[in-house]
């Protein structure tokens, strides 16, 4: 049975969501805040990350931030009232893979909750066997050391804090050196579909990252058109 870990603080809200996913065959834990969500999703390691923005004690973006340290993979959707384009995109740059604007439809909800979990099993299945070792978290990119866990960037001493897609994307450069890594591939992998308004926002983060690595002249993220990007060092 697919577990949902749904934090909503409404709790009228939160009921009728969890009556509704339950109807569906899931198996629903709820929690009304950031704190318990956090502790909740540490101890059920659920399938599916369903959570508000706007929550007391601590917030949605902070709680997805705190997930986001150690676990890259779990589907999170966010439940917004924020519809302005930089929340939008700062909850995509902390890693969650889709949002929905209140008020929003049962209906909608529910193929939203399928979509990514179809699309993470789906990825996971076809990427299994030829996968990178992706337990590597350490990397030299020319006079940069890169942590991939503490998401940083070390060029002399001097160290670059990266978002969790920043360093994310980093990463899967890192571990394809010299091979362009497929734009739909990061997609899928990151933001759970290859939209055009994803696409647009994976252009935003790779320029970040040249900025970020720019240090070293020696280091080019390179476009090849139509298929995706290359770290050259």
């Amino acid at each position: 049975m697919i577990t949902v870990l749904l934090v909503e603080d409404e709790r009228t809200l939160a009921q009728i969501i969890k009556d509704t996913l339950e109807g569906e065959g899931f198996c629903i834990h709820t929690a009304a805040d950031g704190e318990e969500g956090l502790s909740l999703f540490r101890t059920l390691r659920p399938d599916i990350l369903v959570a508000d923005v706007m929550m007391p004690r601590m917030d949605g973006f902070e709680m997805v931030r705190r997930i986001r340290q150690t676990n890259r993979h779990t589907p999170i959707l966010f439940l917004t009232a924020r519809s302005a384009t930089d929340d939008v995109v700062e909850g995509f740059e902390l890693g969650a893979n889709d949002y929905l604007k209140k008020p929003f439809g049962m209906k909608e909800l529910i193929v939203r909750i399928k979509a990514l979990l179809g699309r993470a099993a789906d990825y996971a299945e076809t990427k299994k066997d030829d996968a990178p070792p992706s337990d590597i978290t350490q990397f030299e990119i020319g006079e940069y050391h890169f942590d991939a866990i503490t998401q940083r960037l070390d060029y002399r001493g001097h160290i670059e804090e990266l978002s969790h897609r920043e360093a994310e994307i980093l990463k899967r450069f890192c571990l394809n050196p010299r091979q362009v890594v497929n734009t739909q591939d990061i997609l899928l992998e990151l933001w759970g579909n290859d939209s055009f308004f994803n696409n647009r926002s994976l252009h935003v983060f790779i320029t970040k990252l040249r900025h970020k690595l720019a240090k070293d002249p020696h280091i080019q993220i390179v476009n090849a058109r139509g298929i995706g990007y290359k770290l050259i060092v």
